[in-house]
Order: structure tokens, then sequence, then C-alpha cells
């Protein structure tokens, strides 16, 4: 009854950052806007080189064009969750630390984490997440995916646990902040390795699928999970291992950010 109770407030509470951030989104509609805007050019951007890729070759490693911009548009889901609900973890890795910001976290009657990535509310990602239903939709009919109760299911489930691939990679890797200062690059450098995993792993080498897969593992990000719902196979591994690739990296998140915590001293500039 006090798990119910302390979750309750704690969907409450973010509720509470949600509506102040769309407050100050409202005085400030031209960022908001610029934003959206920006991710939408850039994912078109993508997408008109794939297309002109596959005008002149019929296929990709035997995945059509079509299944191509599935696996595209399944990527962009979890990524644009993530970064809705929890890219203010950036922060910590570039300035939060290294100013000596992170001190008021402290003072606060909630966790850390949960202070830390609820501050920040970030609107610019819908523009990610319209892309990505927009090219589910476009797709789906066209490369023939079973649509039923049990694939919604594990389509949910995939989605919600490979967000949290996302955010355990930058929860690892920001947390590394509270001994070196800073670690915005070292975050960047492992992030940006998820554009790998909007492409069929077997059109890279062999040292590029391993890194994909078992150490920064992004492929269950987009690849594997969508693999599944184009051919029908191996949902153990392409389903149960989004769900045990997202609970490794959360968990080994938590215990390195609790331990940053600890580790963790003042600075100011």
């Amino acid at each position: 009854m006090n798990l119910l109770r302390k979750i309750h407030r704690m969907f409450k509470l973010h509720r509470i950052f949600i509506k102040q951030d769309l407050k100050k989104l409202m005085e400030y509609k031209i960022d908001f806007l610029t934003g959206a805007i920006g991710m939408l050019l850039t994912q078109a951007i993508n997408i008109f080189f794939l297309s002109v890729i596959f005008a002149r070759i019929p296929s990709l490693e035997g995945y059509s064009f079509e299944q191509i911009i599935f696996i595209y548009g399944f990527a962009l889901l979890p990524k644009a969750i993530d970064h809705l609900f929890f890219d203010n973890l950036w922060a910590i890795g570039h300035f939060i630390i290294r100013k000596g910001d992170f001190d008021k976290y402290l003072t606060r009657p909630v966790s850390t984490l949960f202070a830390v990535t609820v501050e920040k509310f970030q609107v610019d990602a819908f523009g990610e997440l319209v892309v990505g239903i927009m090219l589910l939709g476009y797709s789906i009919p066209r490369i023939g995916v079973n649509i039923n109760f049990i694939n919604v299911i594990l389509f949910i489930v995939s989605i919600f646990f490979a967000t949290f691939i996302y955010t355990g990679v930058k929860l690892i890797t920001s947390a590394i902040a509270f001994w070196t200062k800073r670690s915005g690059n070292i975050t960047y450098m492992f992030y940006m390795i998820n554009d790998f995993a909007k492409y069929p792993t077997t059109i890279y080498n062999r040292l590029v699928r391993t890194v994909i897969t078992y150490i920064v593992p992004f492929a269950f990000t987009a690849f594997f999970p969508a693999s599944y719902f184009i051919t029908g196979g191996n949902p153990w591994f392409n389903i149960g291992g989004t769900v045990l690739m997202s609970a490794v990296l959360m968990v080994l998140g938590i215990f390195v950010w609790n331990k940053g915590v600890s580790a963790y001293e003042s600075a100011g500039s």
C-alpha cells in the first residue's frame, strides 16, 4: 500500500512538472516550433536519402524499402519517448555537476534521479514521435505485419523496454560526471551509436554487430524487435532480448548513479 501511494505521488509530481514546462512552452512557442520542425526536417532528409539508395537497388541485404522504413520508424518511437521524458540527463554530464547545481536535488524529498528526470519535459521530441508514427503507418500495410492482440501487446512491451535502453545508456554515461565533473562528450559518443540500429545489423561487419548487440545494445531498440514483427520469428531473442538488455542497463545505471551520488562533491565554476 505504501508503495502504491509512493508511485501515485511520483506520478502526481511528474504531472505538475510537465504542466510547468507546458506553461513555459506557451511563452516560447517559436522555440518549440523551431525544435519540432528541425526534428522533422532531419528525419525527412534521412528518408529522402534512403529513397535515393533504393531507387538504384531493389533491396538491402534482403530487406525491401518498406521494411527498412518500418525499422526506421520503429527506431524513432523509443528514442522520442526517452527524449521526451529523460532528456535532462544530458545536463548532468554537461554542466549540472560541473557548476555545483546538483546540490539543489539533494535537498528535495524525492530521489535525486527522479528529481533530475522530471525537471525537463522535452516537447520538441514530438517531431520524432510524429515521424515515427507516420513511417509505421506507411509501412505496416505494405509489408503485411500481422496485427493481432498478441502482437499489439508485444509492440507496446518492446517500445516500453527499448525506451529504457536509451535511458540506461544515458544514465550510466552521465553518472560518470560525479567523478570527472563532466561526461557529456562520453554520453554523446555512446548515444550516437543508436544510428546503426535503424538498419539491418546484417549490413555491418562482425565488430559493429557485436558492439550494437551486446556492448551498447541499440540493436534491441529497433532492428531486433522490428524483425519479429516483419518475420514473426524468434520472439524470445528479438523481444525477450529487448526486455533483458533494458533491465540490465537500468539496474547498472541506477547502481552507478547511486554510487556517484555518494561520491558527489559540490563544485563551482
